[in-house]
């Protein structure tokens, strides 16, 4: 389980985003996010080797950090869409300058590195 945001030392801006983003998983939803709106499923697709359990604990943080929003409709079977929020948007420049360094960093420094999901540890 994550530290309280409100727990963290004002002294360090770095770690203060690193608590609320921190993880495998949180920038790689983001970014996902940033093209528009996706339904659960959808996101469970384009993040292969994420669980179930583990999108959704970091969906419901991202959203508890103000930064995706969860739209259930009222229909049969139920729909649930995640957005970003306008706070969760002023991440898009960042999350796209992670992706370049991540390909760059893959092709350039580590062309043997795996592309794949890492094995769990």
């Amino acid at each position: 389980m994550r530290s309280s945001v409100q727990e963290t030392p004002d002294h360090c801006a770095v770690e203060f985003a690193m608590e609320m983003l921190g993880g495998r998983w949180k920038l790689a939803i983001l970014k996902q996010l940033t093209v528009g709106t996706h339904r659960f499923g959808a996101l469970m697709r384009a993040l292969p080797g994420i669980s179930q359990r583990m999108l959704t604990r970091q969906l419901r943080e991202l959203e508890a950090d103000g930064l995706v929003t969860r739209t259930v409709y009222r229909e049969v079977p139920p729909r649930v869409e995640y957005a970003l929020t306008e706070v969760g948007h002023s991440l898009d420049s960042i999350t796209e300058e992670l992706d370049k360094w991540g390909r760059w960093y893959r092709e350039t420094v580590r062309p043997e590195a795996p592309s794949g999901p890492r094995p769990s540890s």
